[in-house]
């Protein structure tokens, strides 16, 4: 029996959020995932199924973050196995890339399949090249470029490939980078299942995806792990770790694997119903925050990432509301490392019914009353406020001059209040 550990969408270097702590995480992820599923269950071999880097191009200091991690593995005598993935692989115009970089120094092997007659050649050590290894372990593992549109037609020529092969040992894996259909919204390319059949035909007992973020298996046969550490906000909710799975003669054991250092993703909402006056937001948006806190949902130790999604409908106009001011305090309030704010509402809509034989006046009062009972500051007033306005457009078509025009509007909006009991004018 053979024991190893399926990786996939590492994407160290990721820098989305123009934060370098968060571009670390990546780093302290896949450190703590190797240390604890294949060190210490001592595996016999890891498998990297595409997008080691999130970019092509990568700084020195990402390069490092992966030497460390694949020497880490090489210390105790495991080797790690990857094949390019759509972030990784070579760049346009070019024969190389860091992943054949880091298989050229022996961290690691990457499998490639030739473009010539003979698709699949064993592992070189002395060149550091072919398609496929035999290992002493009892498992021959298959590799594969990045196909993208082309992988269905791509699985049929490797398929093929693989029935030319030399008898191998009991159990036969192969690394593809590419999606199902069916497993996440929005996603466009995906493989059918039966796009993939070819390959049960041909012999592999173990179809280890990549590129979807998310985890699923299909049949005992078809294993993608998802991500480790989520690249957004949405995939805070996914299922997604690494699988640490044991295969015996094509006999398959895939466990899911999560215990392991991520940060914590929190998503809030605030709904508001168009009563709300403008200077309640604040208050309203750290009452959310505070009682996720008493939840033990949010745990501001932790430095989460959090998103609060404030929607609904105001009573004022949208662009009062500094959101960049409320989110600097929102994210100090709860020491989120990074903060997101989705202001997505829109203003509360009046249309009082009127009917078919309203005249002018009647018209205007309505559209006034309307659009004075849709702000928060006005509503309470709107009829009066409305009748006000009415007279003040009537004052100025007949020519009234400009200093009794000001004077009617200051009445208007700042109407003589009543006299109290007792008192004397």
């Amino acid at each position: 029996m053979a024991k190893f550990l399926h990786i996939a969408d590492v994407h160290l270097g990721f820098d989305r959020y123009n934060s370098k702590v968060r571009t670390t995480d990546f780093f302290h992820t896949l450190w703590d995932v190797l240390e604890r599923y294949a060190i210490q269950t001592r595996v016999d071999f890891v498998v990297i199924a595409g997008d080691l880097f999130e970019h092509r191009m990568i700084q020195p200091a990402i390069l490092n973050q992966a030497q460390l991690c694949l020497q880490q593995l090489q210390s105790a005598g495991i080797p790690a196995i990857a094949i390019e993935g759509n972030h990784d692989n070579c760049p346009y115009g070019t024969k190389t890339s860091w992943l054949r970089y880091l298989s050229d120094w022996g961290l690691l092997t990457l499998l490639e399949p030739s473009q010539d007659e003979a698709m699949y050649t064993p592992w070189n050590e002395a060149t550091k090249r072919g398609g496929y290894i035999d290992l002493d372990c009892g498992v021959r593992v298959l590799g594969s470029n990045w196909y993208g549109a082309a992988a269905p037609k791509a699985i049929e020529q490797i398929a093929q490939a693989i029935e030319t092969l030399p008898v191998g040992p009991g159990s036969t894996v192969l690394l593809f980078h590419h999606g199902l259909e069916g497993q996440i919204a929005r996603y466009s390319g995906a493989l059918r299942y039966g796009d993939l059949l070819p390959l049960k035909k041909a012999g592999v007992h173990y179809v280890g995806l990549g590129h979807i973020h998310k985890h699923y298996t299909v049949d005992n046969w078809v294993f993608n792990p998802g991500s480790l550490e989520a690249n957004n906000i949405e995939e805070g909710g996914l299922e997604r770790g690494a699988l640490l799975v044991e295969i015996n003669n094509g006999q398959v054991d895939a466990q899911l694997q999560t215990e392991y250092r991520q940060r914590p993703i929190i998503r809030l909402s605030l709904k508001l119903r168009g009563q709300e006056a403008l200077e309640d937001i604040e208050g309203l948006a750290l009452k959310v925050i505070d009682r996720a806190m008493e939840q033990k949902r949010l745990i501001p130790a932790d430095q989460p990432i959090v998103e609060l999604r404030i929607e609904g409908q105001i009573g004022f106009e949208r662009l009062e509301l500094d959101t960049r001011k409320l989110q600097s305090l929102l994210q100090e309030h709860c020491s989120a490392l990074i903060f997101l704010l989705r202001y997505e509402v829109e203003n509360v809509e009046y249309g009082t019914p009127l009917p078919d034989d309203a005249d002018r006046h009647q018209i205007e009062r309505e559209i006034f009353t309307d659009l004075l009972t849709a702000h928060n500051v006005y509503k309470k007033r709107a009829q009066p406020l409305a009748a006000g306005l009415i007279d003040l457009k009537e004052q100025q078509l007949t020519g009234v001059n400009e200093e009794t025009l000001y004077t009617l509007v200051e009445q208007i909006l700042n109407p003589p209040t009543k006299a109290s009991p007792g008192h004397s004018g």
